[in-house]
């Protein structure tokens, strides 16, 4: 079989030829042209699969190693009888990782404490929950947004966006919907942001289109906004550069990009193809991930400001101060290279690890060894 794979995809060569030929490219080089021939296709979120790709190729499994899935047309998938394969959940302790990372940054650089500081999370599926367990962890008051989970389970602990905007944070975690009861585009339009406690910190790390990027510039210029963090952005790759000299934390769209994540992405797409082709997987996770790279963190002095010293410890496994200082260079090249320049910085983007691969060694403090090992490190 004869398999084209997105290059930005870990170890998917050296996994996926137990099954067949692979052939690596970018993803946006992948064409009707490229794929014409080949049997299965497996991409990441920036190659659209639907009709236009497909139609006339010998294609019989397509998998994303995403979570989302909005850039497939899986009904003409299912219609044609492809196969279909996703990464749910694989990437959700990495953007939950991110997430505290950035929090921890962004209240370091406006003296904000966030213990009891209430944050509104808005999707609650793999990553919010997981985002919601960490910033609980954090000692912050997490409230949750979900109507679809809200309409399946009738438990009140969801509650209607408008109970979140009296919130100091607020961090959206939904897929992109362009249509129906739950649409997600443009959710945070104008009217969301002027509804917005005044000095609220605004996150987005799921798709660029949810927020609108006008509307959130001149929150931030009308000064409604306290600070900003963005992993996403419209029109990616060719992203506003304006919004981006605006933002207190600016990133590629990497939250969910550790290597554990992207493995695990990876597996989850492997195990699928070889069920629909009938085929025993040969690989397993564990073939691919290397030793941590700090394995472990001795604390021998515990400072009574936990804040800090746990600003000290993620940023030892995870400086996301280094991402944001390398996306703001995009301004800085020409126009007509930018969208290369965020590709690029996605494509090579350095090994991360997860915290959960890292031990905390500390024989004492035990409201610290809560936070850490609710944040996702193990404790020794």
């Amino acid at each position: 079989m004869k398999i084209i794979a997105d290059e930005n995809i870990p170890f998917v060569k050296e996994c996926f030829v137990s099954i067949g030929d692979v052939e690596t490219l970018s993803g946006r080089k992948i064409t009707p042209g490229t794929i014409a021939d080949a049997d299965i296709l497996l991409v990441r979120s920036i190659t659209p699969v639907n009709e236009k790709l497909l139609a006339g190729s010998k294609v019989k499994f397509v998998a994303t190693a995403t979570i989302g899935f909005e850039h497939v047309d899986v009904d003409y998938l299912k219609n044609g009888g492809i196969g279909f394969a996703s990464a749910p959940g694989s990437n959700a302790n990495s953007v939950a990782d991110y997430l505290v990372a950035a929090l921890l940054s962004v209240a370091q650089k406006h003296k904000i404490t966030l213990e009891g500081k209430s944050i509104g999370v808005v999707g609650v599926g793999n990553v919010g929950g997981k985002v919601a367990k960490k910033c609980a962890a954090l000692g912050m008051i997490v409230k949750l947004n979900d109507p679809p989970l809200f309409r399946q389970t009738g438990d009140s602990k969801y509650q209607p966006l408008n109970e979140l905007f009296d919130c100091d944070f607020i961090t959206l975690h939904t897929p992109l919907t362009r249509e129906g009861q739950d649409k997600t585009y443009h959710l945070a339009d104008e009217k969301f942001f002027a509804s917005l406690k005044t000095g609220c910190v605004f996150i987005n790390t799921c798709r660029g289109a949810v927020h609108d990027t006008a509307a959130l510039k001149a929150a931030i210029q009308n000064k409604k906004l306290g600070a900003v963090i963005l992993d996403v952005w419209e029109t990616e790759p060719n992203i506003d550069c304006e919004l981006l000299r605006l933002v207190d934390i600016s990133t590629p769209h990497i939250a969910g990009y550790s290597l554990d994540g992207k493995i695990a992405g990876m597996i989850m797409i492997y195990n699928v193809a070889c069920k629909h082709f009938s085929l025993k997987p040969k690989h397993k996770i564990e073939d691919f991930l290397p030793p941590p790279m700090v394995p472990q963190i001795t604390i021998d002095k515990i400072s009574p400001d936990h804040q800090t010293l746990l600003h000290e410890i993620v940023r030892q496994v995870y400086v996301i101060n280094r991402d944001d200082f390398n996306t703001r260079e995009i301004a800085m090249v020409e126009q007509e290279k930018r969208g290369k320049f965020f590709d690029d910085l996605r494509k090579n983007y350095p090994v991360r690890r997860e915290f959960q691969n890292t031990k905390i060694i500390m024989t004492s403090g035990n409201a610290l060894k809560a936070k850490l090992s609710g944040i996702g490190f193990q404790i020794k």
